[in-house]
């Protein structure tokens, strides 16, 4: 049996409006160009990602492709800005 929800009147409190910080559906929507490659990786590492991803409920080729392009995004933009 599910225990029923009592609802009480009274004030909430102070609340504040947050931007729009979702993105659109126009933007969830892509799919990006991919390209195949073959790596050996250590043990390590992939029993890492491996168990990262089960708690994340993810895979494990996923989360390892993101970090590629997170440090590549990251060196990009130093690259850009030190030959400014």
């Amino acid at each position: 049996m599910k225990k029923k929800i009592k609802s009480i009147n009274e004030p909430i409190g102070e609340y504040r409006v947050i931007k729009d910080f979702l993105p659109s559906p126009e933007n969830l929507a892509f799919k990006e160009e991919k390209v195949k490659v073959t790596i050996a990786l250590s043990k390590n590492s992939v029993d890492f990602f491996k168990e990262q991803s089960k708690k994340h409920h993810t895979q494990y080729q996923t989360m390892i492709r993101r970090l590629l392009d997170y440090y590549t995004t990251q060196h990009r933009k130093r690259l850009r800005n030190s030959s400014s």
